[in-house]
């Protein structure tokens, strides 16, 4: 076998550092594009955050900054005057405040005191404002914490309360218990053999007896009757409402209004008024007292409406105006090859390569948002019933880009509209054909699937199959199955569930 040496010529595509950089801050979020542009001003010394009336003054300004990362806003807030009400404002009056002896553990605030605590009103209303503060930035205690807090305050023996403690941890967020007493007892004896059934259901009555009503109940029945005792006795119709609650549950869940008037002997307007009672009832009561924190999303494009157009334009607060230092880049000489020439030029270039991927992925955005708005300029007049239907190889060839830089683009980036704000994702979805030849979108048959069964007879609810013939009388063909996938995605229960009374 001999060896010989040949030449070939292909294309190959590489990946560059740049490149790869770019790519990373594309498919960033606002959150994580923030950490990612902190990270690098704390890493290197060439970028700076560069402030508005700093912005012009620098000669040494990456393009990349000139449009989108420094100057996208120059609102400044006005200084508030001060007024003499705020305080003592010469020297002779402070002075004036001042003892000439002191005792020696006196304290520095005892002495000078601020503007805002000159009063002793005013000092209480501060210390409140600083009591709320706190108690807004602070966790929200959980619902075996309210439940414990609420056990420490009841007078129990230390078995009673460890039984109290072991109910407690068994109720689930929603309320509920997760283990029988009987199960509860099984595991207590393990450790204390003298307890007893008995002993867990007097402890467990007392817990239910705690706030939220309805709390630690075994079931959805459970549940229910447990708010109703609760109840004042001389509450309009609570004994008819008990009886069904205990007795007809399973009539209430299928909603078969027919059967229960006959079992409860009750007239249809007393039902009414009956089920009106049991709907002030809250089913998971474990919810109303939940640790789970409100998320904010920070939008990343706004879109509004001046003189009859769509305007598109960037959220100017979602980065820092970022720019060169240009002490440090002074600094830099050609033909200086020593480690500190080295290591501020290195600094230097890749400081020019963040602020060039920071503006490629501003453009980007900006011509994915524009597009998309230009398409879907229907759901902006009429809402999502003008919706049409996009993909993202629409996108892609609007704007002449691959479908994965739009799917990058597209994924965990919100638009403000004046109908809310959506994530740009929310845009895109697929068709159905019409018997005009044309294309609705799916987001649109859902909104109008949403529609009919908020004007509908809560008596006699729409099914799915009804659904689909009022479809078809607007020209949209879709199957019934279609219809129920949809309905799912809404949360829309079926028609047997929708049936009211009421």
């Amino acid at each position: 076998m001999k060896q010989t040496l040949q030449l070939k010529i292909g294309q190959q595509l590489t990946m560059t550092p740049q490149l790869q950089q770019a790519i990373k801050l594309l498919q960033l979020s606002t959150l994580d594009l923030q950490q990612e542009i902190q990270q690098a001003l704390d890493s290197n010394p060439m970028l700076d955050a560069g402030e508005d009336n700093e912005a012009e003054s620098n000669t040494e300004v990456v393009d990349a900054s000139k449009e989108q990362l420094v100057d996208l806003s120059q609102n400044t807030e006005p200084q508030k005057p001060t007024t003499e009400s705020e305080g003592p404002t010469s020297d002779s009056e402070w002075q004036d405040n001042i003892p000439e002896d002191l005792p020696v553990d006196t304290q520095w605030d005892d002495v000078y005191q601020s503007s805002g605590s000159a009063t002793p009103s005013s000092s209480s209303s501060s210390d409140d404002s600083d009591y709320d503060i706190d108690a807004r930035n602070s966790a929200i205690d959980s619902l075996q914490d309210h439940l414990v807090w609420q056990l420490n305050l009841t007078r129990l023996s230390d078995t009673d309360r460890l039984i109290g403690i072991t109910l407690i941890d068994t109720i689930d967020t929603n309320g509920r218990l997760t283990q029988t007493p009987e199960q509860l007892l099984t595991g207590l004896n393990n450790d204390n053999p003298d307890i007893e059934l008995d002993e867990i259901v007097a402890v467990l009555h007392r817990i239910q007896q705690f706030d939220p009503p309805g709390v630690a109940a075994l079931d959805l029945q459970d549940c229910l009757a447990i708010q109703l005792k609760q109840f004042s006795h001389d509450t309009p119709w609570l004994a008819e409402a008990k009886f069904v609650v205990e007795h007809h549950i399973n009539l209430l869940g299928s909603r078969d209004y027919a059967q229960l008037m006959r079992r409860c002997k009750l007239k249809e307007p007393e039902l009414k008024e009956v089920l009106e009672l049991i709907q002030t009832l809250n089913p998971n009561p474990g919810e109303d007292i939940s640790a789970d924190t409100t998320e904010y999303i920070v939008p990343d494009v706004f879109v509004k409406k001046v003189n009859g157009r769509w305007i598109v334009e960037l959220n100017p607060d979602i980065s820092p105006k970022l720019r060169i230092n240009s002490d440090y880049a002074s600094l830099v000489k050609r033909a200086d090859n020593s480690d500190d020439n080295n290591y501020l030029r290195d600094n230097l270039q890749e400081a020019r390569w963040f602020l060039k991927s920071l503006q490629s992925r501003n453009e980007t955005l900006m011509k994915v948002a524009t597009k998309i708005v230009i398409h879907q300029r229907g759901f902006l007049d009429y809402g999502e019933e003008a919706m049409k239907p996009l993909v993202l190889h629409d996108i892609a060839e609007a704007v002449e880009m691959h479908e994965s830089t739009i799917s990058r683009v597209t994924t965990k980036k919100y638009m403000h509209t004046p109908r809310g704000i959506f994530e740009l994702k929310y845009f895109f979805s697929s068709h159905v054909s019409t018997d005009t030849g044309g294309e609705c979108s799916s987001t649109a048959i859902r909104a109008l699937i949403k529609k009919f069964v908020s004007t509908e007879n809560p008596k006699k609810p729409l099914s799915d199959s009804k659904i689909t013939v009022l479809l078809g009388d607007q020209g949209i063909k879709v199957a019934r199955r279609t219809i129920a996938k949809y309905r799912e995605s809404l949360m829309i229960p079926p028609s047997n569930e929708r049936k009211r009374l009421i």
